[in-house]
């Protein structure tokens, strides 16, 4: 098990910290549960733009549910109280806000990838304090599309975003590709329990699901730091766009 200190250092240093077996098979077991649970009984009640499916006529293909927190107890709990928390607010030197919980999935064939983006860019926040905590509930490698970070590319500053075509993920950095982000990416293949964990402007990306038989969940949660300001007025205008560009 990695020292606090090393967790925090690789951190700063990194924009990212894998932490491995931060939960235990029996955790892992109970939030899979539990997320059973919620997609039988509380998606039916969630607004269509929570709930994102690779192929709409096909709840089998369910690649995406935000917000979770707001409609269930349990993953509330997971999300306000307890280790996710408390390590959010250790890596940001800063009390935190659970802003979000997500269940994410890219189902055998047809999982798509997750294009090249910095969260900072959905979040809109001054300073951009924030951190993002992706953890496998299943086994992820590079042919299910396992996380992929830029090394230190949360110390060069937001990169210039344009929309894209992936549900769920509607922004992508436009000229991601350069010697200097392929020569520091690095993929993270995790176990079921281990956790991903990355500053808001690190760049990150997943493939697609090329295997036959496997998928690729996991459990996100978001944080933001109390000394952050949300621009409300400008996250409200780009998901009034958003929800046009769908109709």
């Amino acid at each position: 098990m990695k020292s606090k200190a090393n967790i925090k250092a690789e951190f700063q240093e990194n924009g990212y910290v894998f932490i491995p077996g931060f939960l235990t098979k029996e955790e892992v077991a109970n939030i899979n549960k539990n997320f059973s649970r919620v997609i039988k009984e509380v998606i039916p009640g969630m607004a269509e733009n929570k709930v994102f499916y690779e192929d709409k006529t096909d709840t089998a293909t369910l690649k995406q549910v935000m917000d979770i927190h707001t409609h269930d107890v349990f993953f509330n709990d997971v999300l306000s109280n307890g280790k996710f928390k408390d390590l959010a607010e250790f890596l940001l030197d800063d009390k935190v806000i659970g802003k979000n919980l997500e269940y994410f999935n890219k189902p055998p064939l047809i999982g798509k990838l997750t294009p090249p983006h910095q969260d900072g860019y959905y979040f809109m926040l001054d300073p951009s304090v924030a951190v993002t905590m992706w953890m496998a509930l299943e086994p992820a490698d590079e042919e299910n599309g396992c996380v992929k970070y830029v090394k230190g590319s949360h110390l060069k500053g937001m990169r210039l975003h344009g929309r894209t075509k992936t549900l769920g993920f509607s922004q992508g950095i436009i000229d991601f590709g350069t010697d200097d982000d392929l020569q520091n990416e690095i993929a993270f293949p995790a176990q079921p329990g281990d956790l991903l964990v990355h500053h808001s402007l690190t760049i990150h990306r997943a493939g697609g699901n090329t295997t036959a038989n496997r998928d690729r969940k996991a459990l996100g949660l978001i944080y933001f730091g109390e000394s952050a300001r949300e621009d409300v007025e400008a996250k409200k205008a780009y998901q009034e766009k958003l929800q046009k560009e769908r109709v």
